[in-house]
């Protein structure tokens, strides 16, 4: 068995697992960056409110 044959076996096996991961991880990123937002707007509706 040849590199190029190890390599191209293992190119179709190796990439769902690294795409779902990259997928995960991404929408783990959205997630957090929107919890973050929302934060952010609740403490800008503590100033607005503090400065009435």
């Amino acid at each position: 068995m040849s590199v190029e044959d190890v390599a191209s076996s293992c190119v179709p096996r190796c990439a769902a697992p690294v795409l779902l991961l990259g997928l995960v991880v991404g929408l783990a990123g959205c997630n957090t960056l929107h919890g973050a937002g929302q934060d952010m707007e609740k403490a800008g509706e503590k100033i607005r409110r503090a400065t009435r």
